[in-house]
């Protein structure tokens, strides 16, 4: 018994020591490529752009290559964001934007029913969240993550915007609805956990999606800022309860919503994503969590509505978000935050702060090397 015990004690002190040892190089890699940084270069690194749209009506894809390669050259942004498009030619445009960054760029996708999500012409889908919450054995859910990890990083991505941990609890809701695991709040935690941890040990930044709770909404918030009426002991008790289990399990990352929830913050008009009450207060001080924040998309029309040309970026940040989704004019939020640190609003010291979790996430998923995607049978590896 004593010889097991002995292997087993050094076993975790050499899992300790491994783990400092991967946090010390962490570290120096991220303040080494911290001080390369202008002022203005740590702003664009908490930023993550799209590369491409699509017309609803006619379904004809538009790549923004050209503009989003003028943004990495002159501002050095941080993160991008796949939507539609052939594989080939993402992974194409991918490789050309990692060789030219003076920062590795944060790749990221929303692949929450696999990269054929997004990639609808070349890659089939798997089955969307509410069709595995039917299942009973969240096992599977496990080794659904794992595939989806598999998919992101054979496409050369990091970050997967899921899963989604929202409950659906109002039947017309119309943006959640078949993208959750269902109405049982414990059901929603325990396959997202599952969801996470597939995605995680196999390499892939996890998202829990969309914090504080998006489920009990009749407004697409693409379109309007969603209400919800409910006081904080109901929120705490359903919404609330699978981000807690998540953010219990090692989740590395959230997402923050736009809706506008009096409880939380009262101040007219004001996003949970703009709200330093929900990000800081909420999020970060009173349910302790220590990962990354994504902002919901800021070009989405229930943060644009009240909060145009930049100032939405400006206001994100001093809620305490550390990136900013589809800013939309990068230039004009870099000059708008620049005036927010004159002003006050903001300092140095924060930019530094939230840029520096940026890079050790970076770190964390694999961007302290130049990657590099490997275009032969990508189309078929995906399926």
């Amino acid at each position: 018994m004593r010889p097991i015990l002995l292997c087993f004690f050094l076993f975790l002190s050499l899992k300790s020591y491994c783990q400092q040892d991967q946090q010390i190089a962490a570290n120096n890699w991220a303040d080494s490529v911290l001080k390369t940084l202008s002022p203005d270069e740590r702003i664009a690194q908490l930023m993550i752009v799209r590369l491409s749209s699509i017309d609803l009506k006619t379904k004809q894809v538009t790549f923004h290559d050209e503009q989003v390669a003028a943004l990495v050259k002159n501002y050095n942004i941080g993160g991008i964001c796949l939507f539609q498009g052939g594989p080939v030619k993402q992974a194409m445009i991918i490789n050309s934007m990692q060789a030219m960054a003076k920062t590795p760029i944060l790749m990221s996708i929303d692949a929450e029913w696999g990269v054929g999500m997004r990639l609808l012409d070349s890659v089939a889908p798997l089955p969307k969240q509410m069709m595995l919450g039917a299942m009973r054995d969240e096992s599977l859910v496990y080794k659904y993550g794992k595939v989806v990890a598999e998919q992101c990083k054979r496409l050369g991505l990091q970050v997967n915007y899921a899963p989604v941990v929202d409950v659906n609890n109002n039947p017309d809701n119309p943006v959640i609805n078949d993208r959750s695991f269902g109405e049982d709040k414990f059901k929603v935690a325990s396959f997202a956990i599952q969801y996470m941890k597939g995605l995680q040990d196999n390499g892939i930044m996890a998202c829990a999606k969309h914090f504080p709770g998006h489920g009990d909404v009749s407004v697409d918030s693409h379109l309007d800022l969603p209400v919800i009426l409910k006081k904080m002991p109901q929120l705490d008790s359903l919404e609330l309860y699978p981000f807690r289990q998540l953010f219990n399990a090692g989740v590395y990352s959230t997402m923050v919503a736009h809706l506008y929830i009096p409880a939380i913050d009262s101040a007219a008009n004001t996003a949970t994503s703009l709200s330093k009450k929900n990000v800081t207060g909420l999020l970060r001080d009173k349910l302790h969590f220590k990962g990354l924040t994504f902002t919901d998309a800021l070009e989405m029309n229930g943060v644009t509505k009240f909060f145009p040309d930049g100032t939405a970026s400006v206001q994100a940040l001093v809620a305490g978000n550390d990136m900013l989704c589809l800013p939309g004019d990068v230039p004009l939020a870099i000059r708008k935050i620049n005036d927010a640190i004159a002003e006050n609003k903001l300092s140095r010291n924060d930019i530094d702060m939230h840029c520096k979790k940026v890079l050790l996430a970076k770190y964390q998923y694999g961007l302290s090397a130049l990657p590099v995607i490997d275009l032969k049978n990508l189309q078929a590896d995906l399926n």
